[in-house]
């Protein structure tokens, strides 16, 4: 089996098309009412005429750096009329009760056909497993398909594609790829929603010069004319970092890439940003967290005006916003840059 090799990437800082909105955090654990230690990586659309954000609430002890994640996630629930402040319901929208679940975490929300749908990553005692959920009200969620494991970071295009739905997703392919981490980004479609397949490979670790480590889904894509507009996360490993948060010890960097799908056959690239887009750099995300150095995208709003809203996760502990224009991000995936 061949194990593979990798060079540290250095420095990398964000594109210049992207600004961080100056009231980032947008939330954080003192603006949930039930206690977490962390709030990040949310799913967030419109939906209904409001915008709409399921975040994920872990609980710890941040003034003794610690934390025991498992059995001490759930999911928050928070409503916004300008998609920057936000009003968090006073208790948790969904735990999943079952033996056989650990905890749900990390949602994605995707709006098809005026329902509104969540993707979510599952720990259970026979794995990690990625699911979909639909609801109407966000206190009540009918589980339409769970994957076996391992799989997750699942994120649903908007609308049916050649009469099919179809989600991107992260499987975990430790034997076949040689190695603990070696992960890449796929792509699956399905009739109903409930029974996947069609899978391909959409985007390899070694296509993104700011990765080492493993790649994967951002937030749902966007539609625009020259193709579905995608986010994904980027990690970069390297052996010499040390204590970087809450943790005895943190290696990796988490960025966030930008690229464009084709609108057909979405397994094609048809272009991509070379260098991040969003790069760990404020104090938010550089310090202070569970785990410093990690941007994860979550959530991507298009507006009327061309402005596109792209919510994610800063250092595991607080959830931002960051924003540009769609003419200029879908100029960086076509120029490659």
């Amino acid at each position: 089996m061949t194990f593979h090799t990798f060079q540290t990437i250095g420095q990398l800082q964000s594109s210049s098309v992207i600004r961080r909105h100056p009231a980032n955090p947008l939330l954080a654990p003192k603006d949930v009412p039930y206690g977490p230690a962390m709030v990040f990586n949310a799913g967030v659309t419109k939906y209904e005429g409001k915008y709409v954000m399921v975040f994920r609430n872990d609980y710890g002890n941040a003034a003794e750096e610690t934390i025991e994640p498992h059995s001490t996630t759930n999911l928050g629930l928070a409503y916004s009329n300008d998609g920057i402040s936000w009003q968090v319901q006073s208790a948790p929208c969904w735990s999943w009760n079952d033996e056989e679940v650990i905890r749900v975490y990390d949602p994605r929300l995707t709006v098809i056909e005026g329902r509104c749908y969540m993707c979510f990553a599952v720990d259970t005692k026979h794995g990690l497993r990625g699911g979909i959920a639909v609801t109407e009200d966000f206190n009540s969620f009918e589980v339409l398909s769970l994957s076996v494991p391992d799989n997750r970071n699942m994120v649903l295009f908007p609308e049916r594609i050649g009469g099919k739905y179809v989600r991107l997703e992260r499987p975990f392919p430790v034997y076949s790829r040689g190695g603990i981490d070696r992960f890449d980004m796929w792509m699956s479609d399905s009739p109903d929603l409930a029974y996947w397949g069609g899978s391909k490979l959409v985007l390899g670790v070694e296509q993104v010069p700011f990765a080492n480590d493993k790649v994967g889904p951002g937030a749902p894509p966007v539609k625009t004319e020259k193709g579905w507009l995608t986010t994904f996360h980027a990690v970069d490993l390297d052996p010499s970092r040390g204590k970087n948060g809450w943790e005895a010890s943190w290696k990796k960097r988490y960025t966030s890439g930008i690229m464009l799908l084709d609108l057909e056959d979405p397994s094609r690239i048809v272009g991509m940003a070379k260098s991040p887009l969003l790069a760990p750099e404020a104090v938010y995300e550089t310090s202070g967290g569970f785990r410093n150095d990690v941007i994860f995208p979550g959530g991507m709003i298009l507006e009327d005006s061309g402005e596109v809203k792209i919510y994610y996760g800063a250092a595991d502990t607080v959830e931002c916003l960051a924003m540009a224009h769609v003419d200029d991000l879908v100029r960086l995936c076509l120029e490659g840059r």
